[in-house]
């Protein structure tokens, strides 16, 4: 049904952000596997919030590459 497409190794891995800032007002997050969800990042005890008023706009965008096909697994997920 394919034959004309090349076959892919099956290795490639789906990479994920694993944290995220705001470039308009400076909010930053971590991604906490447990929960799993996005959580403030604490910088000397203190969370980084940023702007309550703040429609975000996350610092993860075209150039996020979430595909993974370099031998060894390449990168972390960070953006």
């Amino acid at each position: 049904m394919y034959a004309d497409h090349p076959r892919r190794d099956m290795s490639a891995r789906l990479r994920k952000p694993d944290r995220r800032a705001c470039e308009l007002c400076g909010r930053e997050e971590v991604w906490d596997a447990e929960t799993p969800g996005w959580r403030v990042r604490r910088e000397d005890g203190e969370p980084v919030v940023g702007s309550v008023y703040c429609i975000h706009e996350w610092d993860i965008d075209g150039d996020f590459v979430p595909i993974d096909d370099a031998p060894g697994g390449g990168e972390s997920g960070r953006a």
